[in-house]
């Protein structure tokens, strides 16, 4: 069965800013599915971005009760509860969102989108396969970290560094493009895709349930990490792995520059010709940036910044802001 044509998006909080709403208006105008979803588990703030989500064609709102849902999932798996034992004893939104997330995919089929994404072309393409995920350039595999090779050390520090100094170099990310073959590949679930009932995604969820509590509960364990050793158990056959193009044009840290300043954008030059959405990943450096996003910030600076060009493209009519 091929993944419905349904996106998704999950929000745990009950203030969403622009940037994010951003990411559900450019899929509106660009993904071409016909239904995009917000599930949110708590009650929104009344704002301008609230108010242009809900203006905007083929979106909805949906309040939704993580413990309902993963109680579902716990009874189609026959986990007992174990999917909501573990939602509960989870204290970070991000990772509890990697447990939502996976669980609405299993349960209803279609492709869910991380909130710090545009969407710049159809996804229609993604729904022909069973399942999908893509990849992305990382520097520390599990392999690497685990490792105890002086070599392979060497050679993972060596990549660091590059990409430290690629990361704050003026025009960096062009420098980075001729030496990404060098850097592993690696899954990331910012972007996915199922159909209803996946046996992928039920492995992953049942994979989830069991992790020891200790590793439960670190940072990206129960998203890139253990979706990576998920993946490898599946065949192509049921399974399409994208190449970093397709999702993660820029790659962690190489992606800062989606937020610098430029003499003058050149949006073809950074996105590919694959590129249908742009990953521009959330993090403590971009925190600051986050908050200072509005439909103004893109006005103002998208001809001088990728990120703001990138929305402006995407969004062919900017909501305004009070």
């Amino acid at each position: 069965m091929p993944i419905p044509a349904r996106l998704h998006f999950c929000w745990i909080g009950t203030s969403l800013p622009w940037a994010y709403a951003f990411a559900v208006l450019s899929a509106a105008e660009r993904s071409e599915l016909p239904e995009i979803v917000l599930h949110h588990t708590d009650l929104l703030k009344h704002d301008d971005a609230l108010r242009a989500l809900r203006a905007a064609p083929g979106v909805e709102l949906r309040r939704i009760d993580a413990r309902a849902c993963l109680a579902r999932a716990d009874q189609a798996l026959g986990l007992h509860g174990a999917l909501e034992a573990l939602y509960d004893g989870l204290d970070r939104p991000v990772t509890r969102s990697d447990v939502l997330r996976a669980a609405i995919l299993f349960l209803e089929g279609g492709i869910y989108l991380d909130l710090d994404t545009v969407t710049v072309a159809s996804l229609l393409p993604l729904t022909r396969s069973r399942n999908v995920v893509g990849t992305e350039f990382i520097v520390w595999p599990e392999a690497a970290r685990a490792s105890r090779s002086l070599l392979v050390l060497a050679r993972h520090v060596s990549l660091d560094l590059l990409r430290k100094v690629l990361k704050r170099a003026p025009g960096g990310w062009k420098a980075f493009r001729k030496v990404e073959r060098f850097y592993p590949r690696s899954i990331n679930n910012a972007v996915m895709g199922a159909e209803p009932g996946s046996l992928v995604f039920a492995d992953y969820l049942r994979s989830m349930t069991g992790l020891p509590i200790e590793q439960q509960r670190r940072l990206y364990a129960l998203g890139p990490r253990l979706l990576q050793k998920v993946v490898g158990r599946h065949s192509r056959d049921e399974l399409a792995v994208k190449d970093p193009q397709v999702f993660y044009p820029l790659p962690p840290e190489i992606s800062e520059h989606w937020f610098r300043t430029v003499r003058r954008v050149r949006l073809h030059q950074v996105l590919p010709a694959e590129t249908c959405v742009v990953h521009w990943y959330a993090s403590i450096r971009s925190r600051d940036v986050v908050a200072r996003i509005t439909p103004g910030y893109v006005r103002k600076n998208r001809e001088r910044q990728f990120y703001s060009a990138l929305v402006h493209a995407s969004i062919k009519a900017l909501p305004e802001a009070a």
